[in-house]
Parts: structure tokens; sequence; C-alpha cells
């Protein structure tokens, strides 16, 4: 406090000498009563030398008379003394209110600080290390997007052959790449040329650019080669849910304890995603194949895999 309120003490105080000066200026501005001397004549019955003859009655002398005036602006004053005294109250009102809040600032607890930046923190996750990874390769980075070179992708993915395929999405497939070092990927190739197909992919690297927490699906880079358009996210071994319940294996590695896990990470993804973005981001195509499970099961959202 005693280094906010020298910056807010001053505004007080002339605010409080603006209210003294009003104060003594109401107290002189009172009215003054009008008077005159008596002009009455004088009566002969005061005057014993005389008798009461009218003959014998002096005239009064001619005085002028002397008439102080009230002072007729005197409600007009009262009104800018009030006025001006409660502008002079609201002034030392609201410096006090803003030395109050200097302080308040100054003063808060770091631990609480500390506290809500914990909270807020585990909601995101960072790719550095992921990314550094891939440093042997030709790319532009941007933030934590990547532009990878077409060649790179088209050796990881044997060409786009069809034993890599992963899925195909509602706007192109997907396959999967291995990198040098043996890191895994997964490549959406979009159906390039239409405009649609150019929307989703802009909406894509936009959204998931922005977004970074444990239950949503990681970008990790794209490629632009003429019309094509690719999108480079984090491999899940597991692949989707719908694979896993209805695949060959009919859901046989889902015990009741893993099935509730799946849930409960879609859960946190979808309320990252409704709840804490700006801003909200509604999925509005959450089904099974766009559950994506890693090698512990773990669920992850995906926008459209």
């Amino acid at each position: 406090m005693n280094q906010s309120l020298p910056r807010i003490a001053p505004i007080g105080v002339v605010s409080l000498l603006v209210f003294l000066f009003f104060l003594v200026s109401f107290a002189n501005a009172r009215d003054v009563p009008a008077f005159g001397p008596d002009t009455a004549p004088i009566s002969s019955s005061q005057n014993g030398f005389f008798p009461a003859s009218p003959a014998y009655v002096a005239s009064p002398p001619t005085v002028q008379e002397i008439i102080v005036e009230r002072r007729h602006h005197f409600h007009k004053e009262l009104l800018i003394a009030i006025i001006l005294t409660s502008i002079a109250i609201a002034m030392i009102i609201l410096s006090t209110t803003c030395a109050w809040i200097l302080w308040r600032k100054s003063h808060e607890n770091p631990y609480l600080k500390d506290k809500q930046s914990s909270e807020i923190a585990p909601r995101g996750i960072t790719l550095a290390p992921i990314l550094s990874k891939f440093n042997s390769f030709k790319m532009v980075r941007k933030g934590l997007v990547a532009m990878f070179e077409y060649s790179s992708l088209e050796s990881a993915t044997n060409k786009f052959c069809e034993s890599n395929l992963l899925g195909v999405g509602g706007f192109g497939c997907v396959y999967k790449a291995e990198f040098e070092g043996g890191l895994l990927g997964a490549v959406k190739k979009l159906a390039g040329g239409s405009v649609d197909c150019e929307r989703e992919f802009e909406n894509e690297l936009d959204l998931l650019g922005r977004i970074r927490h444990p239950n949503i699906i990681s970008l990790l880079g794209y490629c632009l080669h003429e019309e094509t358009r690719l999108i480079v996210y984090e491999l899940m071994e597991k692949g989707s849910l719908e694979t896993q319940l209805h695949g060959p294996s009919h859901g046989s590695a889902l015990s009741w304890h893993i099935r509730m896990k799946i849930a409960l990470d879609t859960a946190r993804g979808l309320e990252y995603l409704h709840e804490h973005c700006n801003p909200p981001i509604i999925h509005r195509d959450l089904k099974s194949s766009n559950i994506l499970l890693d090698s512990d099961f773990h669920a992850k959202v995906s926008i459209d895999y």
C-alpha cells in the first residue's frame, strides 16, 4: 500500500481542500438584512421650548433612505456549493477505492496465482519433445505446427500404399507413416481440388493448431503439394474404439475398467472443447470411429479421423 497510495492520495487531498473551501464560502454567504435610518418627523411634544402650534413645528431634515438589498443569488450559490461538495466527496471515495484495489493487487497471495496457473496448465500439453524428433526433416516451423515436405510423407507411408491405410474419413484417407528413427504418425490425405476440402483443411489446421489437451488428438504438421492437402497427426496404436468393439477381437481386450477409462477420457476431451475453448467448440460428430486409443487404451477425441 505504501507504493500505490502516493499516486492516489493527492487526488483525495485536493478534493478535501475543495470541499473545505466551499464549506467556508457557504458559511460566509449569509443574508444581510435591510436597514435604514428612522425618517419619522420630530414630534413637537418632545421639545419643551416651542408650543404645539403647527406654525412652530419644524419640518424634518431631508435624509436619503439607504437600503441594503438581500442577496438574490443565495439559493444559486447554495446549489453550486452542494454540487461541488458532492463532487469532492465522490472524488475522495473514488481515490480511496482505487488505492484499495491497487493495494489488493500488489498484495495478492502468490500461492493462489501458482495454484490457478497449475489448474490451467494440465489442460494443455506441449509437443516440443515430439517435434524435436523431426529435426532431420526439411520443414518450416509455425508455432507448434510444422510443414513437412511431400517427399518425406510419401516415403513414410510407402507412397501411400493400401497396406498402410488406417481408415477413410469424410474428406480423405488416413495412412500410417513411419518416419526415420522409428517415429510413427498418421497422415490424412485430403481429396484435393474442391472448395469443401480446402475449407476442411484450413479449419483443421486452425482448430487443432490452437488446441493442446491430453484427450484431444494432436496435430504434428501439414503439407501442401499442388492441389493435394495433407495433415499429420500423432499415431494412436490401438486405432479407433469402433475397431476395438466391432473388429476381429469384438471388444475382448476392453474390460469394464478400460471402458470406464475410455468414457472418462472422452468426457474430459469434450468438456475441454465445450467449456474451456474460446470460443467454445462443439464437436457435432462424436462416434466410436472418432475416439482413438493409444497403446495403453488412453482415449483421445478426433475431429474427423
